[in-house]
């Protein structure tokens, strides 16, 4: 199997090539499912969206795959196209899903952590009274930042993770339209 990325940048269309001594090295040989459900080889799928994203989202791109043999009994071009938009649509959806349950992870740790840093300022106020030596201060300053840092993964959420999930889609959506070429070389 051999995998390459061509950019032809007249035209602003990329294209992804493998190289592949028949169809079944495209796809997962231990995945039971019928031909266009299958999976992706893993190694197939981790170079079609690795080019995918270091190209420009906005630019089209076309996956050629190169096949030493073609199948007799079917058309190779539409069989190929079906499973890779098939098997990418798929993902994108997993993507989703993955996406939608770090919103609820948000909103959770959102929760408990503006919970937690509310009784720790309210704790924090009450020793104000207690004293003003140094322990009632290490106290309220350490109750001040132990609410603050409850409050860091809900923003650590809200401010980063969900940048690289959103980013993913955008390709897994363009491979999951992607058009598919298939060659016999010459």
């Amino acid at each position: 199997m051999i995998f390459k990325a061509r950019d032809r940048n007249r035209s602003k269309t990329h294209h992804i090539e493998l190289n592949l001594r028949d169809v079944n090295q495209l796809f997962n040989t231990m995945d039971p499912s019928p031909f266009n459900e299958r999976d992706l080889d893993h190694d197939a799928e981790e170079f079609i969206v690795s080019w995918a994203r270091e190209l420009p989202l906005a630019d089209p791109v076309v996956l050629v795959v190169h096949l030493a043999a073609l199948p007799q009994d079917r058309d190779a071009q539409a069989m190929i196209q079906e499973a890779i938009h098939h098997y990418f649509s798929y993902r994108l959806e997993l993507s989703r899903l993955e996406f939608r349950h770090l919103m609820q992870d948000g909103r959770k740790s959102l929760l408990i952590g503006v919970v937690f840093l509310a009784a720790c300022l309210t704790v924090a106020n009450l020793l104000v009274g207690a004293g003003t030596g140094t322990f009632s201060t290490v106290e309220r300053e350490g109750l001040t930042i132990a609410g603050w840092v409850a409050m860091w993964r809900p923003m650590e959420i809200y401010l980063y993770d969900w940048w690289p999930l959103r980013r993913r889609q955008k390709i897994l959506k363009k491979l999951s339209r992607m058009p598919v070429e298939v060659h016999k070389p010459k």
